[in-house]
């Protein structure tokens, strides 16, 4: 299922907003101090293009620099790649079958406002994690 999900997701949203974030990090990849929040662009990119089967969890070793950089973050990227998010969900949450799309949309805001001290980890059991 999450496979489907990913499909549609990159058809409907998911290819524009990964666009969207690869063109924040080359532009932050131009000022040489602006290259750790291209970075975490990037890194966003790949989660942006496929959602579903992964979740964001905060790093325990985060601290006030990750505060500082996210601030930065909102100011030099955050707000619009944050409108971008909010557009597309309310427009995927339009027909029945975008509304889980648009719910993943939604759900992507905060890690687009603040990048830094998260992590982009798998939702997905191996053959190895079962429980006897």
């Amino acid at each position: 299922m999450r496979t489907i999900l990913n499909i549609i997701w990159v058809i409907l949203a998911g290819w524009a907003l990964f666009l969207g974030y690869v063109l924040a990090g080359i532009l932050l990849c131009i000022p040489i101090i602006t290259i750790p929040w291209a970075i975490a662009s990037f890194r966003i990119a790949a989660y942006a293009i496929w959602p579903f089967g992964r979740e964001v969890i905060s790093k325990p070793t985060a601290g006030v620099g990750s505060f500082l950089g996210n601030v930065l973050w909102v100011i030099l990227a955050g707000w619009w790649l944050a409108i971008g998010h909010i557009v597309s969900g309310i427009l995927l949450c339009v027909t029945i079958i975008g509304i889980p799309m648009g719910i993943a949309d939604f759900k992507m805001v905060p890690i687009s406002l603040m990048p830094l001290g998260k992590e982009i980890v798998s939702t997905r059991r191996g053959a190895f994690d079962r429980t006897l």
